[in-house]
């Protein structure tokens, strides 16, 4: 018994082995018809940010290669397709973050292949809040026999907030310019925060600036 499956395993060994290498020629070549790959450029998120903490000096985009059936890439949009940076265990400072396939959120039957950049590297850095002082600017002057006799603006002062290290930085917050060129009479003026520093934001978007004047006798 043990002879006739030694000599049905052995008889015609090479034609044997040109079938294997034949069989599994064919197999690639079934399985890689119709396949095809391309470079996308896929948003970056960010979930579980610590509360207290602040993203800083982001990478928004990687170029991600994707392979797949060719009618699949077709019909394959930007949204997608995303990379997702869960930050729950992450610890301040900067961070190098490695991509794999575990980060990408993709169709089923597509494979990621290659990622530019490799890794990720952002800032979490600490939240602060902070009030400033709010500095209207004026520019111009009232009409001739007229001059500017006192400049109010509501609320006086305004809370920040962003990553301790900008908003450390900030003392006032001006406003726009505000045109009092001509005017002959007490103005109200609206006029829109000009927050600067990176990263750094309020609440506030707009102020209230009273501008009075009086005749020069």
């Amino acid at each position: 018994m043990r002879s006739k499956l030694r000599d049905l395993i052995t008889t015609n060994l090479w034609l044997k082995a040109v079938s294997l290498c034949l069989a599994i020629a064919l197999w690639f070549f079934v399985v890689s018809k119709g396949r095809s790959n391309i470079i996308i450029d896929a948003p970056v998120e960010f979930k579980n940010i610590p509360a207290k903490m602040e993203l800083v000096d982001v990478t928004k985009t990687v170029g991600i290669n994707i392979e797949g059936q060719e009618r699949l890439l077709k019909n394959l949009r930007q949204d997608n397709i995303s990379v997702v940076i869960d930050l729950e265990n992450a610890r301040g400072g900067e961070i190098y973050f490695p991509l794999s396939n575990n980060n990408v959120k993709l169709p089923k039957s597509l494979i990621v292949t290659k990622f530019s950049p490799q890794r990720i590297k952002f800032i979490l850095e600490e939240k602060l809040k902070k009030i400033v002082r709010v500095n209207p600017i004026i520019i111009g002057s009232p009409a001739g026999d007229f001059i500017l006799r006192r400049t109010e603006v509501t609320p006086t002062m305004i809370e920040i907030e962003g990553p301790a290290s900008s908003v450390k930085k900030v003392y006032t917050v001006k406003t726009e310019p505000i045109d009092i060129t001509g005017i002959s009479e007490d103005s109200q003026y609206s006029a829109s925060l000009d927050i600067t520093r990176k990263n750094v934001r309020s609440d506030v978007s707009e102020v209230k600036v009273n501008i009075s004047v009086r005749r020069i006798k």
